[in-house]
């Protein structure tokens, strides 16, 4: 057993223990299984959701609310999970407890599946029955196509997740990748919460105020989890999920976070109380148990698509850098010092753990794609250094314009003048957030991924709009594609920089242009993504809705691109 194999083989023991249950093969014919023992008084307000498939297994969750406020002990619910949506042909049934050392979620890894499989599942009460829900093993060999569907950012003031709502209908997914935010941790009057209130969105009052301990975090996802665009979708497929800040607090790193203070108590002790919520609401199976902050991890879609999960965001990040620490008061950028900070190859958003298992990992695997599921822009993303300043400033329209016709200029060839030519030349990152905080790290990877040839694509959310990057080392050779998904419901460009529906369009296009390495941008529109992975490329298509401010909506157009493969396999 390689190292790394026997690395997984301990990661999968311990993720057993705790407080997911095991569902074992069956050994006995099904008319021989004990019965199910009898449930308890509860509902199923929460809905269902199944995550983490395997080929042979997956997780499925629910919460049983107990009937009783205030109940003597554990509640018992029963499950079964069938071949088909009718439940005639049942291949696996049992008794799952849980309690409020658990939130009175339940959470059932059920093993011995056929790979390639859909499945359907349901729980039951003494009175009550949950919705149906349908999952999917993952395949084993033989597969032509995966299609996933992808989503990031979330936030329940701003608007309903009719996103979520809108893949639900598709009803053809292998899987869902969520990429974090899937909740946020803000009170009553931050964030997006500008129309919460007109919109029927506002927080409870007994949530109204920023999350800090476990039954804040609990409260916030059983309050984001009964709206039914989310339902629907964790019904319809199962979840591949990673967290990003929110499900912390804003801009987390890994010994702190830019949205929490000294007064709001230990930054460990409240993360710690994040990861505990999440882990207990989501259906996802922790690499290293349900304690453990450690959850990056891989899936195999058959020999065509390797998935491999990363946290930029929590174990191993440097804090990150911040514009306003190299502005002068006039706002003018010390570029010399800023560029050495961000040159240092010390600076790490992926730690040096998760960093050698990530090479290793894709050293290894013979997969025809390698697909890296992350929150932030992996892209550079660079504007020339007037432009950022200016929009510090407040932004400037006219000098926007003016930066555009130069580079489109000079892409058709046409001489500049040395100071036309300096103005596009000088360079910064738009968002240090992102790897382009970490340029170093970034370009070890790259270096690293161009040495393995292999077809490598990245997907990211976080920033709530839609990118199409081409990933191209310092050499400006190609390494891999990016796909960043635009948010569910936050708020993006269009609303930081004031702009209404027909300027973030114009910018959209002007930022391709700027951008070297963009292809393709929407800037003002919320919705998801699809990926699918084929043999001789893969299909991106961003999918948006016309509404978040009521459950009613249509689809407000799409786009869809195609890129062939990158090396031949």
């Amino acid at each position: 057993m390689t190292s790394l194999n026997r690395r997984r083989f301990i990661q999968a023991a311990l993720a057993t223990t705790g407080s997911v249950a095991i569902s074992t093969p069956l050994s006995t014919p099904l008319q021989a299984m004990t019965r199910p023992q009898l449930p308890s008084e509860v509902s199923f307000v929460h809905g269902v959701a199944s995550g983490d498939p395997l080929q042979d297994a997956v997780i499925l969750w629910t919460r049983a609310t107990p009937m009783d406020s205030n109940p003597a002990g554990p509640v018992r619910v029963n499950w079964e999970l069938a071949a088909d949506a009718a439940f005639k042909n049942v291949v696996r049934r049992g008794s799952v407890e849980t309690d409020l050392a658990r939130d009175y979620t339940a959470k059932i890894d059920v093993r011995g599946l056929k790979p390639n499989t859909s499945y359907y599942y349901r729980f039951v009460g003494a009175s009550e029955q949950s919705p149906t829900g349908r999952t999917k093993t993952l395949p084993e060999k033989g597969v032509e196509q995966v299609k996933l569907a992808v989503f990031s950012c979330s936030n329940y003031p701003a608007g309903y997740f009719n996103a979520y709502q809108l893949a639900a209908q598709a009803d053809h997914w292998d899987a869902v990748l969520h990429l974090g935010d899937y909740i946020y941790e803000y009170g009553a009057g931050g964030y997006a919460t500008e129309k919460s209130a007109e919109i029927g969105r506002a927080l409870p009052e007994d949530n109204r105020g920023e999350i800090l301990s476990l039954t804040d975090y609990r409260k916030r996802y059983a309050l984001y989890r009964t709206d039914a665009g989310l339902q629907a979708l964790h019904a319809a497929a199962p979840f591949i999920a990673v967290w990003d800040d929110h499900e912390i607090t804003n801009d987390t790193w890994k010994a702190g976070a830019e949205n929490h203070s000294a007064d709001e108590g230990d930054f460990f002790a409240r993360r710690a109380a994040a990861v505990q919520a999440y882990y207990e609401w989501l259906p996802i199976r922790p690499p290293m148990g349900d304690r453990h902050p450690q959850i990056y991890r891989s899936f195999r879609f058959g020999d065509l698509v390797d998935l491999h999960m990363l946290d930029t965001r929590v174990i191993g990040r440097d804090q990150q850098l911040q514009f306003a620490s190299y502005m002068d008061e006039q706002g003018n950028l010390d570029a010399q010092t800023f560029a050495a900070d961000m040159a240092s190859p010390t600076r790490t958003l992926l730690g040096k753990s998760q960093r050698e298992w990530l090479r290793q990992t894709l050293t290894e695997s013979n997969a025809h794609w390698q697909l890296l599921g992350q929150q932030v822009l992996m892209g550079k993303m660079h504007l020339p250094v007037e432009l950022m300043t200016s929009f510090y400033r407040g932004g400037n329209k006219n000098l926007t314009a003016e930066l555009i016709d130069l580079k489109a200029a000079s892409l058709r060839g046409e001489p500049l003048s040395p100071e036309q030519q300096a103005r596009l030349q000088r360079q910064v990152p738009y968002n240090l957030d992102a790897w382009d905080g970490y340029a170093a790290e970034r370009e070890d990877l790259y270096r690293h991924m161009r040495t393995l040839g292999k077809n490598i694509a990245v997907v990211a959310g976080d920033t709530h709009n839609a990118w199409f990057n081409h990933l191209k080392d310092s050499d400006g050779q190609m390494v891999g594609l990016e796909f960043g998904t635009p948010s569910v419901t936050s708020p993006g460009m269009e609303t930081y920089l004031k702009l209404d529906e027909r300027a973030a369009q114009e910018l959209a296009r002007g930022m391709s242009v700027l951008v070297d390495d963009l292809q393709y941008c929407n800037l003002h529109q919320r919705g998801y993504m699809s990926l699918t992975f084929r043999r001789d490329g893969v299909e991106a298509e961003w999918k948006y809705v016309d509404n978040i401010e009521t459950t009613e909506f249509a689809e407000a157009g799409s786009h869809k691109v195609f890129h062939s493969l990158l090396q031949s396999v």
